[in-house]
């Protein structure tokens, strides 16, 4: 167990304001697009004595998608992509958690995007664990991850002239994670409270 075991284990919650959960994908074979999701919500349970009963939920609203483009971020929203009107949630539920190393983590689950599910592994590097000014203990996490886009149904693609296609298959899932511990067992299910800074 890593010297953070003690300060890491217990009930934390996602702080939405200073969360990022994003991609990027090639675009047109020559630039990056990167984009995110507004509209995140996290828990986790860690316990560093036993990761057997450590455990992770993750849910993105679909139509929070940003990429700074309105008319794109409209076609992602629309049934060639996520199709956010039938399925409005992107899910990660894990199955097991490990610590692989001194503030390295592998997270196994199940990521449901539209109405198709698929085992995927995120490995998390802890960057910290401090007090912020209001008293809270964050834990911050980064972490990134490839998939194929076609795995989930995500499909819709165009041809270009001189070969490839206008958005890569590949995309990298990004995670900049900042999540605060909860202070005792009767206040897990509430939101929290958005801290400004």
């Amino acid at each position: 167990m890593s010297d953070t075991g003690s300060t890491l284990s217990g009930d934390w919650e996602f702080d939405p304001a200073h969360t990022r959960i994003g991609f990027s994908a090639r675009h047109a074979m020559v630039t990056t697009v990167r984009g995110s999701f507004n509209d995140v919500q996290g828990y986790f349970h860690a316990d560093l004595d036993d990761m057997s009963k450590s455990s992770a939920r993750v849910v993105l609203k679909a139509a929070s998608v940003d990429t700074r483009n309105n008319d794109r971020d409209n076609h992602l929203r629309s049934g060639d992509f996520f199709d956010v009107e039938k399925w409005p949630d992107i899910v990660f539920e894990s199955s097991q958690i490990e610590e692989v190393g001194d503030g390295a983590y592998v997270i196994s689950g199940h990521l449901t995007i539209r109405d198709v599910t698929k085992p995927v592994t995120i490995p998390l590097e802890l960057i910290g664990v401090q007090t912020d000014a209001f008293g809270a203990l964050r834990a911050g996490f980064e972490g990134s991850r490839r998939i194929n886009r076609r795995d989930y149904g995500l499909e819709w693609n165009m041809p270009l002239d001189k070969g490839g296609v206008l958005v890569s298959e590949r995309i990298s899932l990004e995670f900049e994670i900042s999540a605060i511990q909860k202070s005792g067992e009767g206040d897990q299910q509430g939101p929290v409270e958005n801290q400004e800074g």
